[in-house]
C-alpha cells in the first residue's frame, strides 16, 4: 500500500512564506504525478499545484506566481514553496500521489493533510 505523508504546515503572517513537504512510500513502480490540493473551511477541495513525471507543472489560478512545486532530493518527494501568503490561502493542504505499484496496479493515494493558517 502506497502511503503519503505531508509536513511543514503552520501559522504564518500574511506576506510570509512556508514550505510544505510530501513523501510517498511503499511499493511504487512508477510515480506519474504528485499534486497538492487544499480545502478551506466550508469550501470544496481545490487543486493547487501539480508536478508530472516529466517535470511538467500546473498551478491553480489563485496561486500562480506565488507558489512553486518542485521535486525533492529524496526519491518520491515533492515540495510546495508558498510565498506572499494571503489569509485566503488558509486551509488544510493535502498531497496526492498517483502511479503504478510494483504489481502494476494503479494507485491514487492521499495524505492526511497539513494545516496552514495565514493571519492578517
Amino acid at each position: 500500500q502506497v502511503q503519503v505523508v505531508e509536513s511543514g504546515g503552520g501559522l504564518v503572517q500574511a506576506g510570509g512564506s512556508l514550505r510544505l513537504s510530501c513523501a510517498a512510500s511503499g511499493p511504487i513502480f512508477r510515480l506519474n504525478a504528485m499534486d497538492w490540493y487544499r480545502q478551506a473551511p466550508g469550501k470544496e477541495r481545490e487543486s493547487v499545484a501539480l508536478l508530472g513525471r516529466d517535470d511538467n507543472t500546473n498551478y491553480g489560478d489563485s496561486v500562480k506566481g506565488r507558489f512553486a512545486i518542485s521535486r525533492g532530493n529524496a526519491k518520491n518527494t515533492v515540495y510546495l514553496q508558498m510565498n506572499s501568503l494571503k489569509p485566503e490561502d488558509t486551509g488544510v493542504y493535502y498531497c496526492n500521489a498517483e502511479g503504478l505499484t510494483s504489481q502494476l496496479l494503479v494507485f491514487n493515494s492521499w495524505g492526511q493533510g497539513t494545516q496552514v493558517i495565514v493571519s492578517s
